[in-house]
């Protein structure tokens, strides 16, 4: 099995996603920019997108699909079969990785040429700087050797995590729709600092380095995040103020009412 550094990635579709995916694989130099492909739908976008990079980009998924190990499907769900359809015979011998949300490993079969083998994931933006979290369906149809080393590819990349295809939904809710609203809540705190007279430069900065700051200790304590925030909650002092104060606003029930909605959309 040829190690990660020897690994040729193409990506059929350029969008933010694979583009994130991409910078993050170069950022941490999980492999060079010159064994990377593209394509896209839009030849002198992705020309535009992949020069950022340093990147390589190809004139169809055929020219992809041959000059890659790895062939990372990043379009839409409805586009998926469309794109991968007059390729699929070329795919074999190769690893296909989907990013499309909510195309499973039995959507694959049904149209794949059998014995394919492939892996459906789920990233999320962070990626881009080599923080991001990688959900992957428990079932696919990679040999041993190969989710080794997709694993290892991934982990250079995000924190990977293997899912069965019944929770795939809520925990990519979790971890693709959160940034946003992690973003939400940095902007707030912002707001909140500016209104008494911080920078907004600096306000954004604070914030940021707080919330990864918190996220970190957690993951590396695995301390109940209920503890955390007691232990920074003295008995009548100004943090406790403040966390009534989001409670009397109804700031868990938003965050709540913010995972639901998505889920009932799907």
């Amino acid at each position: 099995m040829m190690r990660k550094e020897e690994v040729r990635i193409g990506f059929i579709g350029f969008g933010n996603m694979a583009q994130a995916m991409a910078e993050g694989l170069i950022l941490r130099k999980a492999v060079t920019a010159d064994r990377i492909r593209a394509c896209a739908a839009h030849w002198d976008r992705l020309c535009r997108n992949a020069e950022k990079y340093g990147i390589r980009g190809c004139r169809s998924a055929e020219e992809t699909v041959e000059e890659s190990d790895v062939v990372v499907v990043a379009v839409k769900p409805y586009l998926v079969e469309e794109v991968l359809r007059p390729v699929r015979d070329r795919l074999r011998g190769k690893i296909l990785v989907s990013v499309a949300v909510n195309f499973s490993f039995d959507k694959f079969e049904e149209f794949l040429v059998p014995g394919t083998h492939h892996l459906s994931t789920l990233p999320n933006t962070p990626v881009a700087v080599g923080q991001g979290i990688i959900l992957c369906e428990q079932k696919h149809s990679l040999t041993e050797e190969e989710f080794g080393l997709i694993n290892e590819l991934l982990g250079s990349v995000a924190l990977v995590e293997v899912v069965d295809e019944a929770h795939m939904g809520i925990a990519g809710t979790l971890s693709g729709c959160g940034p946003a609203f992690a973003a939400m809540f940095i902007e707030a705190l912002s707001d909140g600092a500016v209104l008494h007279g911080l920078p907004r430069e600096l306000s954004y900065k604070l914030a940021s380095q707080m919330v990864a700051g918190t996220a970190g200790l957690q993951l590396a304590t695995g301390r109940h995040p209920g503890a955390m925030k007691d232990g920074v909650c003295s008995p009548g002092g100004t943090t406790i103020r403040g966390v009534a104060a989001l409670e009397r606003n109804g700031f868990r029930n938003a965050v709540i009412s913010a995972i639901d909605a998505v889920e009932r959309r799907q």
